[in-house]
């Protein structure tokens, strides 16, 4: 009985060794593709090819010169794609994790929908990173460490134009905001339109480099975007960014009501209100005590 299940586990084991062997093959196919790494890839393949046919052809210089050069080519080789090594290793630790249960079920982030929406209204430029399950330490350690809870007023505070800390980025860690004015790696891809400027080629860098979700604001038309995977979707409404952060962090987010932009009169505080507060008390003249109100 044994000897007759032996040939059946033989094959039974060869057939999972082909099924694992394309599986990786597919999967590292699918990380590379629409990189940089692509053509690269696709010109050692026709190097390797002009080297078989020089070993076939029994070609003795070019031989000696391979069989030297091969076991530096593997170190050459991970230098050269350690991009998306890392990418590749971090998706799959980023799977494990999600099979053992998401970690960002008790996270909210409303106050990034409403701060992109206020931002898209008044066409001011931001930049706010959401750290997932690759730490970005080394990023926060270049900006201003803030170690906030995060909010809607803190947001709108950083980012406005005459603030000191609103060139640069801020990176979220859960619910805290980790840090304020930080340098992110601009993304080298020369398949990026040539419209984007140094925000959003930094919202997508960082996302090719790590697992972390960018939200960009464009200063020049207002238009919300978010890069994922170095993947950017552009003119996204501020429901359309709460869709997508929701399948992202693979959890639901309630809609909330976006606040109106209201015309201010000609004499009142051109300072950006908070719709999540009350509104000022109405005084005996009718007049709003708006002096009352914190200002961002």
């Amino acid at each position: 009985m044994t000897q007759m299940m032996a040939p059946w586990l033989r094959v039974l084991f060869t057939v999972l060794d082909i099924l694992l062997v394309a599986v990786i093959i597919y999967e590292v196919l699918a990380i590379i593709r629409g990189t940089r790494a692509a053509p690269m890839l696709a010109g050692l393949a026709a190097v390797a090819v002009a080297f078989y046919l020089a070993r076939i052809g029994e070609l003795v210089t070019l031989n000696w010169l391979v069989s030297h050069l091969l076991p530096y080519m593997v170190f050459a080789l991970i230098v050269v794609f350690q991009a998306e090594i890392r990418h590749m290793l971090s998706d799959v630790g980023r799977r494990v994790s999600f099979l053992r249960g998401s970690t960002v079920e008790g996270d909210s982030y409303d106050d990034i929908v409403l701060a992109a929406n206020l931002f898209s209204q008044h066409q001011t430029g931001a930049l706010m990173v959401i750290e997932r399950e690759i730490g970005l330490r080394t990023y926060i350690e270049s900006g201003v460490a803030m170690d906030a809870r995060l909010s809607y007023d803190l947001l709108a505070t950083i980012f406005r134009p005459s603030a000191p800390l609103h060139d640069g980025a801020v990176i979220i860690q859960k619910d805290r905001l980790a840090a304020a004015a930080c340098f992110l790696p601009l993304s080298m891809n020369p398949v990026l339109s040539t419209q984007m400027g140094t925000r959003h080629r930094a919202g997508i860098g960082i996302t090719e480099e790590t697992d972390a979700i960018a939200v960009i604001v464009s200063e020049e038309s207002g238009a919300i975007s978010m890069a994922v995977g170095g993947k950017i979707e552009r003119d996204l409404t501020a429901e359309q960014l709460r869709e997508a952060l929701s399948n992202e962090l693979q959890r639901y987010m309630a809609p909330v009501a976006m606040p109106t932009v209201v015309v201010q009169n000609d004499e009142s505080d051109a300072a950006m209100e908070s719709p999540l507060r009350a509104s000022a008390p109405i005084g005996a003249e009718g007049e709003s005590d708006s002096e009352l109100e914190r200002p961002l």
